[in-house]
């Protein structure tokens, strides 16, 4: 095949970003016609149609959604070389994108990004949404990684990896007052109202196995899917919560909350999703390698 003309994969990757054909014509300055006689060459030289017209709208075709996909990563990566040589001279902002299930605990995160976010030359984008959503913009070039504390299902069209990052135990915590003296764990969980993670939840199903070894009938006041809420209700008193400390650190350092015992076996597991990119975000290294 003929070298590719990368003036023709712009236009193409223009309109598909787009959607539109005349916002894009009038964004890179050129006609309609003009526009559509440069993708109708692309066509030509890859052997196969990237749009189909659907009444007003053009809509990718399967070979349209592939040439995107590496569109995307070529014009990436024009962009990453300037940046980089452009930092040979002088400091130069740079971005990443970060995605987070909306459960996951605001204090891991920080954590998490701790290694980059006094960063005055690193500009911090953070997305929260479900997994199914986050890792759509993952696949779309839309995020540079993903936290989840649990892996999806990865058929062999994925185009991501996981990242084991950080286990963190799981513990009883809530406030002094609500604990009885001499308690056993046994006696903990029989007798004192616990706030529980849902039963999605990978720290549940542990906390129900550890009850069952015990002997134990969990006296449960509440199930709460969201870590942000469970570390709010734990402060409110209601209950003694099955959280990982790392959530409620602060109230921990404080006083406010005390952890009352751990829990033997039971941890909460935290992953870095990101995607397989011959140009990955440089970015990536300084949050994903052992100590930041």
């Amino acid at each position: 095949m003929r070298t590719l003309n990368y003036n023709h994969l712009f236009y193409f990757w223009s309109v598909a970003r787009d959607g539109n054909l005349t916002r894009a014509a009038e964004a890179l300055a050129v006609s309609q016609s003009a526009l559509s006689v440069q993708i109708r060459k692309l066509e030509a030289q890859l052997g196969h149609d990237l749009f189909e017209r659907r009444g007003r709208t053009l809509v990718l075709t399967e070979a349209g959604r592939i040439a995107l996909d590496y569109a995307d990563a070529v014009f990436a990566a024009g962009e990453e070389l300037s940046a980089t040589l452009r930092e040979h001279g002088a400091a130069q902002r740079r971005r990443v994108r970060v995605g987070a299930i909306a459960t996951l605990s605001r204090n891991f995160q920080i954590d998490f990004l701790e290694p980059i976010a006094s960063d005055p030359h690193v500009e911090l984008r953070l997305v929260s949404a479900t997994l199914r959503e986050l890792l759509e913009q993952l696949e779309a070039h839309h995020l540079d990684v993903v936290l989840t504390n649990q892996i999806p299902a990865r058929d062999a069209d994925a185009t991501w990896v996981p990242f084991l990052i950080a286990e963190q135990p799981v513990s009883l915590v809530g406030s002094a007052d609500l604990v009885p003296a001499g308690a056993t764990l046994r006696d903990l969980l029989d007798t004192v109202p616990l706030i529980l993670p849902t039963h999605e939840s990978g720290i549940r199903a542990g906390f129900d196995s550890l009850a069952v070894r015990l002997g134990a009938e969990p006296k449960v006041m509440a199930e709460v899917d969201d870590m942000a809420m469970l570390r709010l209700l734990a402060r409110k008193r209601t209950g003694i919560a099955v959280v990982p400390p790392i959530v409620v650190k602060d109230e921990l350092a404080t006083g406010e909350l005390v952890e009352v015992a751990s829990l033997p076996g039971l941890h909460e597991t935290f992953y870095a999703i990101t995607p397989e990119r011959r140009f990955p975000n440089p970015l990536l290294a300084r949050l994903l390698s052992p100590g930041g």
